[in-house]
């Protein structure tokens, strides 16, 4: 086996790339304390709301030795409120100053982040606040009502509520607090049986508690659908983190500390984001300039334009949004520098156009939540090839592995995508059995995806083992929208599938049966589903048939049917 892992792709490696990185035993919130020390008076973080003529913005901005105040602020709050280490806390919050100050001040209370998508429907928020046993969440007041839906079942005790305004400052405060009331984005939540504002909450002084968590012990639940469908929690610790971004950071060591001004647009809620975007600016140093909503993209091309911003990760919805913007042309983007992309597959005439555009490098890479979450990326300055998710990040072992045996196979050859390194998850929440089917005894993460790599060490996604759909960027369970179908009346039979699509990668498809002598039309269904369902997850397309492909056991032959639009789309063209 050890001739099948000698690492081919490290010759590939642009210069200055490490092949190995030494991961210090820190807990994650060193990143705040350490840019406090060396750049106190640096902006670390800058929520952009909207850019006004005469170089005017409504924004809100800290210093890090603001933002490491608050920290230790929200840290200490928390400890006078009974949260004590080991402790769930979910954070449903944009990107907000608020979202990094409850973020890394939970980790400093010595307690566990829990990171909530703030579309979530009350069913789903239910589902994971009593999965994961939080007592604790810190929410924006608009979705207050969601929770106050399911506050019987879960075990909230302490509900901590916020606003998207709250750390803008100067004239524009008062005008922005009432164009989000009359919009509905900004409600009264009263004070009482458990419920805080956030200035009550950052008011109660004190210092944080001397709590100094193991860098082993787990910093965040971060939830996924996995291999088997089921939402559960991903379990990354203090050290996952810190060493999938000192990964990050290594991957693009021109990048001189200090320096980086960051495009916050994808959500921090989602470990892509929160890594590659959030943890990666705060490590460096640098500028993370937020952005609550990407959409329309109009506002991110404004923050790059005003901001500089030179580092912008994201998805390929957002490179195509902005190559076919009718206004690109009017914002000055040159001073991105490099992108990874990630989530879904990069195509090459995206990837061309952008880099026409801007001037940087945009480069295709792989990940998964289980992995903190990135395992490989192209060079961004070195060879990159079409179609690939580049070559393993350094102190990553990566290899392919029969499906029926478990042997590694050599290069060319297909099988189950296996990684192995400091990002790998401790494995998923209360569900040790599931966690023995992704890890095996060496550490090695079995993926779920199905790949082969070249002589060159160069890897390559061939399809999903699993039936996970990506779409926009966003992991979407099947299983959990066929259970929302299910919920309906006239529905006797339910499938949902990801079928191809030009701007998110993939879209949802329920194919549905109905009872007999029932009736409905595909947008009965879309409104059922958005009364149950995050957005995200909502089927974009219904097809209804009288019959649905099964095997021989009854099984729903999903696959069939991802077959099928496949070469429709192939007769299309």
């Amino acid at each position: 086996m050890a001739e099948l892992l000698e690492r081919p792709w490290y010759q590939f490696y642009d210069e200055g790339v490490p092949r190995t990185i030494d991961v210090p035993p820190i807990p994650l919130y060193t990143f705040v304390e350490d840019a406090a020390r060396d750049f106190p008076d640096r902006v670390g973080v800058k929520m952009v709301l909207k850019y006004l003529p005469l170089g005017l913005s409504i924004h809100a901005s800290l210093t890090y030795r603001e933002l490491l105040a608050a920290v230790h602020t929200f840290a200490a709050a928390l400890h006078q409120m009974g949260v004590r280490p080991g402790d769930r806390v979910a954070i449903m919050l944009p990107n907000t100053p608020q979202y990094v100050i409850a973020f890394m001040g939970t980790l400093r209370a010595g307690a566990i982040a829990v990171n909530t998508n703030p579309t979530y429907t009350p069913r789903e928020l239910a589902h994971q606040m009593k999965d994961s046993g939080a007592e604790t969440i810190v929410m924006l007041s608009p979705l207050y009502e969601r929770l106050q839906a399911v506050r019987d079942e879960v075990p909230i005790k302490r509900v901590i509520i916020t606003d998207i305004p709250e750390y803008v400052k100067g004239p524009f405060k008062g005008l922005t607090e009432r164009t989000l009331r009359k919009e509905g984005l900004m409600t009264h939540v009263p004070e009482g049986e458990g419920v805080y504002h956030w200035q009550t909450v950052m008011n109660m002084g004190g210092t944080p508690p001397d709590i100094h968590p193991d860098p082993n012990e787990v910093a965040l639940f971060q939830y996924t659908g996995g291999t088997t469908g089921v939402p559960k929690a991903a379990m990354l610790t203090h050290r996952n983190l810190v060493a999938n971004t000192m990964q990050v950071a290594a991957w693009i060591p021109h990048f001189d500390r200090g320096k980086v001004i960051m495009m916050g647009a994808l959500p921090f809620f989602h470990v892509y984001g929160m890594t590659v975007a959030l943890l990666l600016g705060l490590y460096n140093g640098g500028k993370v300039v937020m952005v609550p909503n990407p959409r329309p993209i109009d506002i991110v091309m404004e923050a790059i334009h005003h901001e500089r911003c030179n580092l912008f990760p994201g998805v390929p919805t957002m490179y195509i949004a902005i190559i076919n913007h009718p206004r690109v042309h009017k914002y000055d983007l040159k001073s991105v520098e490099a992108c990874i992309s990630g989530a879904a597959p990069l195509p090459v005439e995206v990837q061309q156009r952008f880099e026409a555009i801007t001037g940087g490098r945009l480069v295709e890479g792989y990940g998964l939540t289980e992995a903190s979450p990135v395992t490989h990326s192209n060079p961004i300055y070195g060879k990159r090839k079409m179609g690939s998710i580049g070559l393993p990040f350094p102190s990553t072992d990566a290899k392919i592995v029969d499906m029926n045996t478990g042997e590694t196979l050599p290069p060319g050859k297909v099988g189950e995508l296996c990684v192995k390194g400091p990002q790998v998850m401790k494995g998923y929440w209360n569900r040790p059995e599931e966690t023995k089917l992704v890890l095996d005894e060496e550490g090695w993460l079995h993926t779920g995806d199905i790949a082969r790599m070249d002589e060159e060490g160069y890897f390559y996604i061939v399809d999903r083992k699993k039936d996970i759909i990506i779409a926009s960027g966003y992991n979407i369970i099947p299983r959990e929208v066929e259970e929302v179908l299910y919920m309906h009346p006239k529905v006797l039979e339910a499938v949902v599938a990801g079928v191809p699509d030009p701007y998110r990668g993939e879209t949802v498809k329920a194919y549905i049966v109905l009872k007999p002598g029932e009736q409905a039309t595909e947008e009965e269904i879309i409104a059922f589903c958005r009364e149950h369902l995050a957005p995200y997850k909502v089927p974009k397309l219904v097809e209804f048939r009288s019959e649905l492909p099964k095997s021989q056991v009854g099984k729903f032959l999903r696959r069939v049917l991802v077959e099928e639009e496949k070469r429709k789309l192939a007769g299309q063209k």
